[in-house]
C-alpha cells in the first residue's frame, strides 16, 4: 500500500489537529467536517479497506470505536449522540485508503444519510 495523508500524519509530516493518539491509534479533526463536531480515527497500522483486515485486525479495529466512545464522553457529546461510519471502497464512498473510523456529532444526523441519488451498480 502506498502512502496517504493518514501515513503523512501519522509520521508529521503534514499537520493535523490532533485530539486524541496511544500507541495503535490517532484521533484528529476531519478538515473537511461534515457536522459541527466531525473526527477521525485511525489506526496506524495501515490497512487499506475493511476488506483487507486480518483475524489479527479485530481488536485493532474495535479499539477504534473504543476511542471514539471515548472522545464523544470526554467532548461532552455522548450522551446527546453521534454517529460513526466506516467506508469501504468506492462505492462505500471511501476516499482514503487508510480505514478511517469517521465520528460524527453536534446536530440532528438524518437517515438515509445521502441527499443525492445513491450510484447503482452498472
Amino acid at each position: 500500500m502506498s502512502d496517504t495523508i493518514f501515513t503523512k500524519i501519522i509520521n508529521r509530516e503534514i499537520p493535523a489537529d490532533i485530539l486524541y493518539e496511544d500507541d495503535q491509534a490517532l484521533a484528529f479533526k476531519d478538515i473537511n467536517a461534515q457536522a459541527p463536531i466531525h473526527f477521525l480515527v485511525i489506526p496506524k497500522k495501515p490497512i487499506a479497506t475493511l476488506n483487507d483486515m486480518s483475524e489479527d485486525d479485530r481488536e485493532l479495529v474495535g479499539h477504534l470505536s473504543y476511542i471514539a466512545a471515548k472522545l464523544a464522553d470526554e467532548m461532552g457529546f455522548a450522551h446527546e449522540g453521534y454517529r460513526t461510519v466506516m467506508n469501504c471502497n468506492e462505492f462505500g464512498g471511501q476516499s482514503v485508503y487508510h480505514i478511517h473510523l469517521h465520528v460524527l456529532a453536534g446536530k440532528l444526523l438524518g437517515w438515509p444519510p445521502f441527499t443525492d441519488k445513491p450510484k447503482t451498480l452498472e
